[in-house]
């Protein structure tokens, strides 16, 4: 089976959201839009970058889509601080790792 795909439409900003428009073209039926909100105070508080919004909102829609089994979610959806915690967890830098290289064996003869 052959997954639908999901097309990223556009955005339009209305009042205090950002609201970004996702296509579902399933394959064999017909296509849908799904509207995801972001609210424009998570852009100014930092909690999201304008840049990563699209992203934000493919995740959200997948996630819905995935709960929602057999059936679909609703057409409008606000993405949650939930949500965008989610997300930064999810994309944090990660630490850097040790660059520690273990000591080489002694060699034949040598003491340990």
């Amino acid at each position: 089976m052959i997954p639908p795909q999901v097309q990223y439409i556009g955005f339009t900003t209305k009042g205090s959201t950002r609201e970004y428009t996702l296509r579902l073209k399933p394959t064999g039926g017909e296509a849908r839009d799904f509207v995801l909100a972001i609210t424009s105070e998570a852009f100014i508080a930092h909690r999201a970058r304008y840049q990563d919004g699209p992203d934000i909102c493919f995740l959200k829609l997948q996630k819905e889509l995935l709960a929602a089994g057999e059936g679909l979610p609703a057409a409008y959806l606000p993405v949650t601080d939930a949500d965008l915690e989610e997300y930064r967890v999810a994309h944090a830098p990660r630490a850097p790792q040790s660059r520690h290289k273990a000591a080489p064996p002694p060699a034949d003869g040598e003491p340990a």
